[in-house]
C-alpha cells in the first residue's frame, strides 16, 4: 500500500500563483470548453428575437444613418474630398463596436458568472477570452456589410472616387489584435473592480458612450486638430482624444480599409504598447480577484 508522500498526481489546483500567469497548456485542455462558451454567447444572444441574426447587420447600418444624417448632414462635418460620408461613418463603427462588445461583454464576468464559478473549477480566464472570441465572430459579419457597401460605393457610384485598397491594409489583422486586447485588459479589470463595488456596473455603458464620442468615430481626427489651432477646443482636450489609445485604431482602421491615410508608426507602436500594459495590468488583477472573489460577490 503505497504512502501519501508516494502518491502521483496529474493535476494540483492551488491558489498560489505567479503575478502575471496566462497558462496556455492549461487553457488548451479546456478548449472543448472554450469553443462551447463561444457557442453559446453567439447562438443564445438573440436566439428568441424574431430578426434573430439580422440584428448584426441592422445595429451597425442604423447607427451609421444615424451618424451620417446628424454629423455629416446636419452638423456638416466634412470627411474629405470622395470619402462618402456613409462608408467613412461605417467604417468607424466597425471598428469601435468590437472594442466596445469585448470591454462591456467581459467587465460582468465575475458577477454574471458567480454560480458556475461556484461549483467547478476550470480556468476562469476563459470566460472573458470566449467573450472576445465570440465578439471577433460578430466583427466579422460586420466586416462582410463593411466590404459589401465598400464595393458598392467603389463600382457603382462615384462618390468614392479617393476610396481605393492600399498595401496598408496588410495591418488590418494588427488593429484587430489591439482592439481585443484593450477590451480584454479593461473589461478583465472592470470586472475584477464590480465584485466590491457594484456601482461600476452602472458607470460602464455611460462611460463607454462617453468614450465612444472622445474616440473620433464619427469625425475625422484632423479636425480635431484643426480645431484645437484655432482655439476652438482646449489644447488639453485635443491631447486627450490624440492620445486615446481607441482614437488611434479607429483613425488607421478607416486609413487602411479606404485608403484615405498613411500608417503614422509612432502612434502605431504607442498603442501597441498601451494595449499591452492594459491586458497584462488587467490580467493581473483578474487572477489576484479569482482567488477570493466568491467570499465577496
Amino acid at each position: 500500500m503505497s504512502t501519501s508522500g508516494e502518491e502521483q498526481w496529474l493535476y494540483a489546483i492551488s491558489s498560489k500563483r505567479r503575478i502575471i500567469e496566462f497558462n496556455f497548456r492549461e487553457i488548451a485542455r479546456y478548449k472543448d470548453l472554450l469553443f462551447l462558451f463561444v457557442k453559446r454567447d453567439v447562438v443564445t444572444k438573440y436566439k428568441q428575437t424574431i430578426l434573430g441574426p439580422l440584428w448584426y447587420f441592422i445595429q451597425p447600418l442604423f447607427t451609421t444613418l444615424i451618424f451620417t444624417l446628424i454629423f455629416n448632414n446636419i452638423a456638416d462635418i466634412s470627411t474629405g474630398d470622395g470619402v462618402p460620408p456613409f462608408l467613412f461613418n461605417l467604417a468607424g463603427i466597425t471598428s469601435w463596436n468590437y472594442f466596445k462588445e469585448c470591454l462591456t461583454g467581459t467587465s460582468d464576468t465575475f458577477k454574471q458568472n458567480q454560480n458556475i464559478f461556484g461549483k467547478v473549477y476550470f480556468p476562469r480566464v476563459i470566460m472573458p477570452m470566449s467573450v472576445v472570441i465570440s465578439n471577433l465572430i460578430k466583427f466579422g459579419i460586420q466586416l462582410l456589410v463593411f466590404i459589401g457597401f465598400y464595393i458598392y460605393f467603389t463600382m457603382f457610384t462615384e462618390k468614392a472616387s479617393n476610396v481605393s485598397p492600399q498595401i496598408t491594409l496588410l495591418i488590418l489583422p494588427v488593429l484587430i489584435i489591439i482592439m481585443g486586447t484593450l477590451g480584454l485588459g479593461f473589461g478583465m479589470i472592470i470586472s475584477s473592480m464590480t465584485t466590491k463595488y457594484r456601482d461600476l456596473t452602472f458607470l460602464v455603458a455611460f462611460g463607454v458612450q462617453l468614450l465612444m464620442y472622445a474616440s473620433a468615430v464619427m469625425y475625422p481626427l484632423e479636425l480635431v486638430k484643426s480645431k484645437v489651432a484655432e482655439g476652438r477646443i482646449p489644447e488639453m482636450t485635443g491631447l486627450l482624444i490624440e492620445y486615446n489609445p481607441m482614437t488611434t485604431v479607429v483613425e488607421m482602421f478607416r486609413n487602411v480599409t479606404l485608403g484615405i491615410g498613411g500608417i503614422n508608426i509612432q502612434m502605431l507602436i504607442y498603442v501597441m504598447i498601451t494595449s499591452t500594459v492594459i491586458f497584462l495590468l488587467g490580467l493581473i488583477i483578474f487572477n489576484k480577484t479569482e482567488k477570493s472573489f466568491i467570499d465577496t460577490i
